[in-house]
């Protein structure tokens, strides 16, 4: 029966490999627990900076990460595939079952309980905090924890890159979501219509980008470019009327 299960649980992690286009997937392990609420309205904001998780983009496939997967931020916006270990809990895990979720928020350590017993989310343990209805497409809610199985993948998005631009004269702080492709962000620049140059802005914290410039009664164009390098750029997204607190969505996407 174990080597059934062993079999079993290869063949499908082969099945997504090939799913995905990636020959040489790496898959490694780590465990999975759950918040946020059956309708994960718990899970809305967080370290990542996004808001509504439905506005922009993400929905209720999201999980918060463990301080050494976080990466202080920088993983905001990445897509994990999640596979339950059904060889390790077989009565937990939801046979066949896999699911995409992006990360949009932090996970923070518990010093006060030990790794292996509360403290899930201590370094250098890598954890998913799972919103409820995502963990329970690949286990049963009694579980509360389980072993699992994840890999870095491409994320899927509807419609253009999202920008929401807060802060204050001189200081835009920009929010950009619903990225697709590698996900993670890793350089932005900004440009306003009667600047001569795109200038870099700098990460604020999570997925908010600053900008220092007066930008006011200007256009502004964004330029993004994600971690495995590909760059995309959205010409005067924001018009020059543009107020603080307001979102554009870009027809550009990875």
């Amino acid at each position: 029966m174990k080597k059934f299960l062993l079999s079993g649980l290869a063949l499908f992690v082969a099945l997504l490999t090939t799913e995905l286009g990636v020959a040489s997937a790496v898959w490694q392990r780590a465990h999975a627990t759950f918040y946020g609420g059956s309708d994960a309205s718990g899970t809305m904001g967080g370290a990542c900076g996004y808001g509504n998780l439905f506005t922009d983009g993400y929905g209720t496939k999201t999980a918060a990460l463990s301080t050494v997967l976080f990466n202080d931020g920088k993983s905001c916006g990445g897509c994990y595939r999640i596979v339950c270990d059904a060889n390790q809990v077989p009565q937990w895990c939801l046979r066949g079952t896999s699911i995409v979720v992006t990360a949009t928020n932090f996970c923070p350590p518990n010093y006060a309980l030990p790794n292996d017993n509360g403290g899930w989310c201590n370094p250098p343990r890598p954890h998913f905090d799972m919103s409820q209805p995502a963990f329970q497409t690949i286990a049963k809610y009694k579980a509360g924890i389980v072993p699992i199985l994840y890999r870095k993948v491409g994320c899927k998005r509807s419609g253009g890159i999202r920008f929401t631009v807060n802060g204050r004269d001189y200081f835009e702080l920009v929010l950009i979501s619903n990225v697709g492709g590698a996900g993670v962000i890793s350089r932005v620049w900004i440009k306003g219509s009667k600047m001569s140059n795109w200038e870099s802005m700098t990460r604020n914290w999570g997925a908010n980008w600053q900008s220092s410039r007066y930008l006011n009664g200007q256009s502004m164009s964004f330029r993004v470019q994600l971690s495995n390098g590909r760059t995309r750029t959205a010409n005067n997204v924001a018009p020059s009327n543009w107020r603080f607190g307001q979102s554009f969505i870009s027809n550009v996407q990875f």
